[in-house]
């Protein structure tokens, strides 16, 4: 789905709801205190599906994320968007944030454009719906300093070219 094809009946289509279990290491059910940040991180599992590391998260503890894109750019949510998941690293972030864990083919965490083409999409969406700029959207690595999302700690220019497809897909779905 193109920037000029997204509409809340769209983007509802590509989310699967597979909302991990509530328990006290990976889905609390605690409340988010605000959005202020989407943070995307990358798997760090090449090769893997979405629905794999949907199964990691749900019998991991202290690891979660709010939706996960997987290779075909197919989005699993994990739990709902009022909740906090453990995937920033530090108690602000995790209370303050979405995050978006994207799959990727191989050890250079380069994702494939059919899974960069539905997170430039989703971070566009969940700025318009929470009201946040591409500035507002962070790596994981901006917070803790771990290599996360590797390709774009290892390319920063493609980060900026990701803010600026983020912002043209915000123009579009402001029309």
């Amino acid at each position: 789905i193109l920037p000029s094809d997204i509409t809340d009946e769209k983007m509802n289509a590509l989310i699967t709801q597979k909302y991990l279990s509530i328990n006290p290491e990976s889905r609390s059910g605690e409340k988010l205190t605000a959005v202020k940040n989407i943070v995307v991180h990358y798997v760090g599992n090449p090769g893997t599906s979405a629905m794999n590391n949907w199964r990691y998260f749900e019998s991991a503890q202290g690891v979660s994320a709010h939706f996960i894109i997987g290779l075909d750019g197919e989005i699993l949510q994990c739990m709902p968007l009022d909740e906090v998941a453990w995937a920033v690293g530090t108690t602000e972030g995790n209370y303050t944030s979405i995050s978006i864990e994207c799959c990727h083919p191989d050890e250079t965490g380069k994702f494939y454009d059919s899974t960069y083409q539905t997170l430039v999409n989703l971070c566009a969406y969940l700025c318009v719906e929470f009201d946040l700029k591409p500035d507002d959207i962070i790596r994981h690595y901006d917070v803790t300093g771990k290599i996360c999302p590797k390709y774009f700690v290892d390319h920063p220019e493609e980060w900026e070219t990701f803010h600026k497809d983020v912002k043209n897909a915000i123009r579009i779905l402001k029309k």
